[in-house]
């Protein structure tokens, strides 16, 4: 198999994964929210603050999304390196609020680092492909 086709397909799943979990925190968050691994959740009109998560979420897929479709695969690979930092985010918050060490890696650090290993393979995948299109700089003239 080939380095675009995995690209391709590891990325399509991120898309899917993270849309999937932005729409479950927008439909359902009191059900969904004890996954993300802090100890304690907001009640009441708290719930408001998880909808924003599932919002966020639902947008970075869609980004990335977008770019999948449209054959952007350098500016895909740049957008993984940067929205894994969202998901470093989280597990950054998860364990700065006591919550399981457990979910703040196994979900948000491996999810973030997988991400990573995704789009640095897709700015390897292109890396030729760019250099092949940058225009050749001219050779200096005689004077």
């Amino acid at each position: 198999m080939s380095l675009k086709k995995i690209n391709t397909v590891l990325a399509a799943t991120f898309i899917l994964f993270i849309l999937w979990f932005g729409t479950t925190y927008i439909l359902s968050p009191e059900t969904t929210a004890p996954g993300y691994g802090l100890p304690s959740w907001p009640s009441g009109d708290g719930d408001g603050f998880l909808i924003i998560k599932g919002i966020r979420d639902v947008v970075l897929a869609l980004v990335l999304g977008i770019l999948l479709v449209t054959g952007h695969r350098r500016a895909l690979g740049w957008v993984l390196l940067v929205e894994a930092l969202a998901a470093y985010g989280d597990m950054t918050n998860v364990l700065a609020h006591h919550g399981s060490v457990a979910t703040a890696l196994g979900v948000h650090g491996l999810t973030a680092t997988l991400m990573v290993v995704n789009g640095l393979l897709i700015m390897r995948e292109t890396r030729n492909v760019a250099a092949a299109t940058a225009p050749a700089t001219p050779a200096p003239q005689p004077a």
